[in-house]
């Protein structure tokens, strides 16, 4: 996947893209990827890239003409633009699979009040918001939403890591736990060294749907669980497992 970031201030992107498992996937050439410093394509010799609003109102708006031409620069004609904005679909681990199957992604930081809905209208394929707050900075969101999509990318995780996480098969994922068994008094659940497999995958699933009642009861609406998982909602609502 080729990844093209447009910001105003792209140094705040360097280090996510110069570590960790994204460091790896850029080496191993599973992940390729550029900072576009919107600055750079200003018109004027202030490299000026923001207004005051057409009709009045508080706050600044990025400049079309700059964010334009960065925006031609890359191509993005040929690639899905993303912008990251507080009134767009709302992302979620659906969401960052079918990013993931793209090829190409350009995503466009917002600051200010946002760019000139002008460019929304000629380029903009998806408006993406991470959550329901209003963040100063684009390129946080764009971080959360790059991280979200290339570590589902074929080769940079392995499966196994990937099919028990939270939100898969739409539940939030079961406590884990290391070495020592036993940490300032408080011990590892006898299962988990049980060495019983069935036994484990039996308790994990139960933990999972406990934790999902709990925090994220949404996500089980609909879902027609039937059989075991059934019996162990029932179980835990029950035990007050929804409180």
């Amino acid at each position: 996947m080729k990844i093209d970031v447009l910001s105003l201030f792209p140094d705040i992107l360097k280090g996510f893209f110069t570590s960790s498992i994204m460091a790896r996937a850029v080496e191993r050439g599973l992940i390729s990827y550029t900072l576009n410093d919107i600055r750079d394509y200003a018109i004027d010799k202030h490299h000026k890239c923001d207004d005051q609003i057409f009709g009045g109102g508080a706050g600044m708006l990025m400049l079309p003409a700059p964010v334009s031409a960065a925006l031609d620069a890359v191509d993005a004609d040929n690639a899905r633009v993303i912008y990251v904005t507080p009134g767009g679909r709302l992302f979620n681990q659906a969401y960052a699979r079918e990013l993931a199957a793209e090829e190409r992604l350009v995503i466009l930081c917002g600051r200010y009040e946002g760019v000139d809905q002008r460019i929304i209208d000629r380029y903009v394929s998806d408006e993406i918001s991470i959550g329901d707050y209003v963040l100063s900075s684009g390129e946080t969101a764009a971080m959360v939403i790059v991280d979200a999509v290339y570590r589902l990318i074929p080769g940079v995780i392995t499966g196994e890591s990937l099919d028990e996480e939270s939100f898969e098969g739409g539940l939030l994922e079961y406590p884990q736990y290391t070495r020592p068994a036993v940490y300032d008094t408080m011990k590892v659940p006898d299962v988990l060294v049980s060495g019983h497999h069935a036994n484990i995958v039996k308790w994990r699933m139960k933990k999972r749907l406990e934790k999902t009642l709990l925090y994220r009861p949404d996500l089980l609406q609909g879902k027609g669980l039937e059989g075991e998982l059934r019996a162990m909602i029932l179980e835990l609502i029950g035990q007050g497992g929804e409180a």
